[in-house]
């Protein structure tokens, strides 16, 4: 029996960025980068974690993450790397004018915070970004009912929104 083996993003931004430190080091210039990134390009590959389907601008999730890296672990070098991959990579997505969001996106973090902190066992990532979803809807689902409503997308409405409703409801039972 073949053992098949999905791949969630992250884990393939990690399996790229591992290649890329075993050919040019953790020390890497802006030059070096941007061949490799060619590199990867010219041989038909994408760039992993750059590019969304949805999100027209760097995704939300990764400039978190980022911001949370550069307080905490500024001096990692797998974080330094993915750092300059920030600087480098879009350039040359939107240069090679195929790619409509040359932005990262989680993915493109995610990974760095997961090995930093111990989680090496790339199989688990799956299963992080399962549950970590299914929380959300959780969470929607929990202020449905509370509040009453039918069940709606997580993000049809906004915390200010959610703070409004719960004030005037607030203010009727008093």
């Amino acid at each position: 029996m073949k053992t098949i083996t999905i791949k969630r993003p992250n884990q393939e931004v990690l399996l790229w960025v591992t290649k890329l430190r075993a050919e040019i080091g953790d020390d890497v210039t802006e030059d070096q980068l941007k061949e490799f990134i060619w590199k990867t390009l010219k041989s038909v590959q994408v760039v992993p974690g750059y590019g969304h389907a949805d999100l027209r601008k760097t995704d939300p999730r990764y400039s978190c993450q980022r911001e949370f890296a550069l307080k905490h672990l500024p001096d990692d070098k797998l974080f330094k790397l993915v750092a300059k991959l920030y600087n480098v990579v879009p350039p040359i997505l939107t240069e090679l004018g195929k790619v409509q969001n040359p932005w990262p996106n989680v993915d493109a973090h995610s990974d760095v915070m997961l090995q930093y902190y111990g989680m090496t066992e790339m199989n688990y990532y799956t299963v992080l970004f399962g549950v970590s979803r299914a929380l959300g809807v959780l969470s929607s689902l929990v202020w449905d009912r509370a509040l009453g409503l039918p069940i709606e997308r997580p993000k049809s409405m906004s915390t200010e929104g959610l703070q409004k409703l719960v004030g005037a409801t607030a203010a009727q039972g008093a």
